[in-house]
């Protein structure tokens, strides 16, 4: 089933975050997301709705939509928040997984591989969803929720101030964190997921980051492309 218009603007607007093509300022016009994507207004105006309550994109009052502009304090309380909920879904997740969830994280973590050699944008998007799914594993559907609000500010954060080369979770480190899981060995999995986050935290930042002029079709990726 092909995924709805507006998850797919607002897939596409995280994936050119993180991927830092779009960067803090830079307007989100409906009309110039209503022609790139062939959606009609409506829909635009649901996926910014989605995008302004994750935080992600601010609206300002008769100016439009633009990516929001993280503070440094944003990012510590995020990665705080995160790192608090995250330890609790692992812990889920060591003591809860079974055969098919492990087969799960396995197999995503197979498709991470594949795509860090030569498909950077679904390897961010892969890279962000594991996260969600080990929540998924840890059996708690309210953390999950705080966890996808707090994946997609964190995913801003990255993408707009960390150096190229930190957007990307590194390979091992996922696959570490799953095997501990698979081991039932609860310390270790806090441990490496802890400073899994710390790690990335580290590699924010925080400086005078201009906004891109241009047209969006430059930095946004049509659907199928």
């Amino acid at each position: 089933m092909d995924k709805p218009i507006d998850l797919v603007i607002v897939d596409s607007v995280l994936d050119a975050i993180a991927d830092q093509r779009l960067r803090a300022g830079t307007k989100l016009g409906e009309q110039a997301l209503s022609d790139l994507f062939g959606a009609n207004r409506a829909l635009v105006r649901r996926a910014l709705a989605q995008l302004t309550a994750y935080q992600v994109v601010d609206h300002l009052p008769n100016r439009g939509a633009f990516v929001a502009t993280p503070t440094p304090d944003d990012a510590r309380n995020v990665f705080q928040a995160r790192r608090a909920i995250e330890a609790t879904i692992c812990r889920n997740a060591v003591r809860q997984a079974d055969e098919a969830d492990l087969a799960d994280l396995r197999a995503h973590l197979a498709a991470e591989a594949a795509a860090h050699g030569d498909n950077r944008p679904s390897a961010v998007r892969l890279s962000r969803q594991f996260h969600l799914l080990l929540a998924r594993v840890g059996r708690n559907p309210v953390l999950s929720r705080y966890l996808e609000e707090l994946v997609m500010r964190s995913s801003l954060i990255i993408g707009l101030y960390a150096a190229r080369q930190g957007v990307l979770c590194a390979e091992d480190d996922h696959s570490r964190i799953v095997d501990a899981i698979a081991a039932r060995d609860e310390a270790l999995a806090l441990r490496l997921l802890d400073q899994h986050l710390r790690q990335i935290e580290a590699g924010v930042r925080f400086g005078d980051v201009p906004p891109v002029t241009g047209a969006l079709s430059a930095m946004l990726q049509r659907p199928g492309e």
